[in-house]
């Protein structure tokens, strides 16, 4: 019987509880010698006694304030990704004090006058201390010492990324879209841009959020998830290119049977650990809620998760909140609580992710929040135990890595079974040792 486990699973093998069999008729599956999360159901065939639970990431504080004359409280739009042995965070600088509540200005310092939208760049080798270099590329009240490296259109929503296509020239080894209608950029340094193309390269959509481009590795195409109304509700679209200059027309996310929500952000990323996978954080946004007084637009929002195996059909089993407001009131105002996307290794065991807390505030700030590796969702088993049957798989390889978490109450037990759902000489349920405790990469024996 298994107690109090918690299992996510890095497969090299399948892997079975006993007492059910396979229908001959599922078809295998094949997953190589790849990581697989069990964020959806996707791999599983019976389910007894089992959940699927969600982890959300605690805080681990604040890392970063946008406190510079060029930020401000209304400095937002942020994405990160790794760049070798270093992060690479942009971020759109800006300033609005009149955003804020009437009262919310009163004892406040770092209150940055308001003034034109930048795009800015910060970088970090350990994903806690995040540094502003002086790139003296664009200047700013009389000097270039500072950390702006686009200007003018598409400041507002500047989102690029690292291409990893094999075929990418090195003048546009980094590639962004940006704006609305969807510009296209690249820069040979991540730091220098310059437009492909005067011309918009996607424009079917509503385009003041941000608007994600990836290359998309385990499918060798450039994706697209951007913004737009489908119906009144803010939903995302999806669309795909080989050249990164025409794009598919874009097709709206399917959400299978899930309610309908705003949301304002779709936060996508390929996962570096399962390129094969999507995982997404928007910002879901409720319009006509309000908690603060004198607030000056309605509106309340936190994050949530979801994962695709192909960018269109997403799972949304997960409704409940990844990220919530908080105990911070400031938290509590419109458009808040925006999950950066892109995460980062902060330790052998941890990932971190970046939420902007008390925006239009001039305590504006990220939050760095984290999680076990891998760590997003798992099969969960109260005590009273439970087991599941995966789909018959074809895989490479001689082991098999668990990510798992028991009480010291808790086990688990494996049996790997032939297609016919009999066990393997060697692999019963009876044979294989209980296994406890608390690992990221546990080689089962």
């Amino acid at each position: 019987m298994m107690r109090k486990a918690l299992l996510i699973f890095s497969l090299l093998l399948s892997v079975a509880a006993a007492s059910a069999n396979p229908a001959e008729t599922t078809e295998a599956l094949d997953i190589g010698s790849r990581l697989e999360l069990f964020v959806d159901d996707f791999l599983i065939d019976q389910f007894q006694g089992l959940e699927l639970q969600l982890h959300p990431p605690e805080s681990a504080g604040r890392v970063f304030s946008f406190d510079r004359p060029w930020e401000g409280n209304t400095s937002f739009y942020a994405t990160i990704f790794q760049d070798g042995e270093r992060y690479r965070m942009y971020y759109r600088g800006s300033s609005d004090p009149s955003a804020s509540p009437p009262w919310a200005l009163e004892g406040d310092v770092n209150v940055v006058p308001k003034h034109p939208e930048f795009a800015c760049y910060a970088e970090t080798s350990d994903g806690i201390t995040w540094e502003r270099p002086s790139l003296g590329i664009f200047e700013f009240q009389g000097s270039k010492e500072n950390n702006i490296v686009w200007t003018g259109k598409g400041s507002h929503n500047f989102a690029p990324f690292k291409d990893a296509n094999p075929a990418a020239p090195p003048s546009a080894l980094y590639k962004a879209l940006a704006g609305g209608p969807l510009i296209a950029l690249r820069s040979s340094d991540a730091l220098h841009w310059e437009k492909i193309q005067a011309d918009p390269v996607i424009s079917d959509g509503a385009f003041d959020s941000l608007n994600l481009p990836l290359w998309d590795e385990a499918r060798s195409r450039y994706v697209a998830f951007y913004r737009g109304f489908n119906n009144g509700v803010r939903h995302v679209k999806f669309a795909t290119s080989q050249d990164f200059l025409t794009w598919t027309p874009g097709q709206w996310f399917d959400f299978g049977d899930a309610p309908a929500e705003h949301l304002y952000t779709n936060g996508t990323i390929a996962y570096s650990r399962a390129p094969h996978l999507f995982l997404a954080f928007p910002k879901r946004f409720h319009p006509w809620r309000n908690l603060l007084e004198d607030a000056p637009r309605a509106g309340l929002s936190d994050g949530v998760f979801m994962s695709s195996r192909d960018g269109l059909h997403w799972d949304r089993r997960f409704m409940e909140a990844f990220i919530r407001p908080g105990r911070d009131p400031r938290n509590w105002l419109n458009r808040n609580n925006y999950p950066i996307p892109g995460l980062v290794a902060t330790d052998s065991d941890e990932l971190s992710l970046y939420v902007i807390r008390n925006y239009k505030f001039p305590s504006i700030h990220i939050e760095r929040m984290v999680l076990r590796i891998d760590g997003f969702a798992s099969v969960h088993a109260g005590y009273a135990g439970g087991e599941f049957l995966t789909r018959p798989l074809i895989f490479q390889g001689g082991n098999l890595i668990l990510n798992f978490s028991t009480s010291a109450a808790g086990s688990i037990r494996l049996e790997i079974q032939d297609a016919q759902g009999n066990p393997f000489p060697g692999f019963s349920l009876e044979e294989f040792p209980l296994v406890w405790g608390d690992e990221i990469e546990h080689t089962v024996r």
